[in-house]
């Protein structure tokens, strides 16, 4: 059986999940209509926002289903640019992390060349930790031209975790909305909406054992989005469409499970982490560990080790490595196989040489440690070999990620 290390990706539905699903997905109905069976729909499915709510330390109101968190991070950021702009034309400026994932990169940069936003990419350090120098210098320069913030809660590439209370507070002294990509934090660390006071957050149902296709964005009850998707005004006319009550119980069931058991679950990935990443060490000495030094969860995420290798393509380790049985994966799903070095090492300083030897390992609830150990057996070999074929000769097709770099 394949040891699966790419969880960041994707991971495998949760049996609580899946019972959840199937049980409901049996039962039908549409959750709008007025009969029996849409009724009981529409019990579960508040049934299921309700606990969703109180697994992310937020009101039942607040919680606006989606179909995963790329929908979840578009609503937020445009209805949050839209609804600004349309209080005082003057806001058109974007202050996005530049290590952003592309659902919310894209979409800032959609927004800049169709909607007049001017987006402002702050840098980071070398282990990926967003300057709040750089944010607090953006805003003094004009904090009435800003119409948001966003700046994600932890790193879906190298698990740095981001200062997103600090750059709430910089950017509340002015009144400014905060909008935080949740997806990689949610389950793997302690996230509450509440206490963030974020304006926005969005978190995604298959990163912690809900099917792929629910998600959801966290809306302060104080804030104003102007919808994306217009139809028949569900959820207070800010995501029309018909709801998947179905998927919703099963994210409901995923997000109690995973943070009931938060801390020890954790403490175990930790673990694994920390096997895989002094293994490595072991078996390929020059491997460089990307983000900060410090292990702990208040600076990287438990279960996201991402290294490079020096001399290696990373579409040609991840190749081998599958062969010997090891799905990993070269960085973000959502841009495999694109003949670019990754923004966000880039951002963090690496050259692009450095960037294409990239290789990321991603810990979930059915990881073990034979699912490490078989990898500590394979990488040695898959490196020497990757190594022996040499570096790709496409630098030529390489685009660069400059753009999202501050100066």
């Amino acid at each position: 059986m394949p040891v699966y290390l790419d969880h960041a990706a994707t991971t495998p539905v949760t049996p609580a999940a899946l019972a959840a699903y199937t049980a409901q997905i049996v039962r039908g109905g549409n959750p709008s209509s007025l009969h029996a069976t849409g009724q009981s729909a529409r019990r579960a499915l508040e049934d299921a926002r309700e606990s969703v709510a109180a697994s992310l330390g937020a009101h039942p109101t607040e919680i606006v289903f989606t179909s995963g968190g790329t929908e979840a991070d578009n609503l937020a950021v445009k209805g949050l640019y839209w609804s600004r702009q349309a209080e005082d034309p003057r806001r058109t400026r974007i202050l996005c992390s530049g290590i952003e994932h592309h659902a919310v990169a894209d979409t800032v940069e959609w927004l800049e060349a169709h909607e007049g936003a001017e987006a402002v990419w702050l840098p980071c350090d070398a282990a990926g930790v967003t300057s709040l120098e750089a944010l607090s210098e953006e805003i003094a320069r004009d904090p009435g031209a800003v119409a948001l913030v966003a700046l994600m809660w932890a790193n879906n590439e190298v698990g740095t975790v981001q200062p997103v209370r600090e750059a709430v507070r910089i950017a509340g002294e002015h009144g400014i909305p905060v909008h935080s990509d949740a997806v990689q934090a949610f389950g793997h660390l302690p996230v509450d909406f509440r206490a963030s006071g974020l304006a926005t957050m969005a978190v995604s149902g298959h990163k912690i054992g809900a099917p792929v296709g629910v998600g959801a964005l966290v809306v302060r009850r104080d804030v104003v989005l102007t919808p994306v998707l217009h139809g028949g005004g569900q959820q207070r006319g800010l995501r029309s469409g018909t709801l998947d009550s179905a998927g919703a119980v099963a994210f409901a069931a995923a997000a109690h499970d995973a943070v009931a058991h938060l801390p020890e679950e954790s403490r175990r990935l930790a673990g694994l982490r920390d096997r895989l990443l002094d293994g490595i060490a072991r078996e390929v000495p020059d491997a460089v560990v990307s983000g900060p030094a410090d292990r702990g969860e208040e600076a990287r995420l438990p279960g996201i080790a991402h290294l490079t290798f020096p001399g290696c393509e990373g579409d040609s380790l991840l190749f081998l490595l599958d062969m010997a049985g090891i799905a990993a994966s070269t960085g973000s799903a959502c841009t495999a196989g694109v003949p670019r070095p990754s923004h966000v090492l880039t951002a963090m300083g690496r050259t692009e040489d450095e960037a294409r030897g990239a290789q990321r390992f991603s810990l979930g609830w059915n990881s073990t440690e034979a699912d490490v150990d078989a990898l500590l057996a394979a990488i040695g070999p898959a490196v020497a070999q990757a190594r022996a074929a040499g570096m790709a000769g496409h630098a030529s097709t390489i685009q660069t990620a400059s753009t999202r770099r501050a100066p």
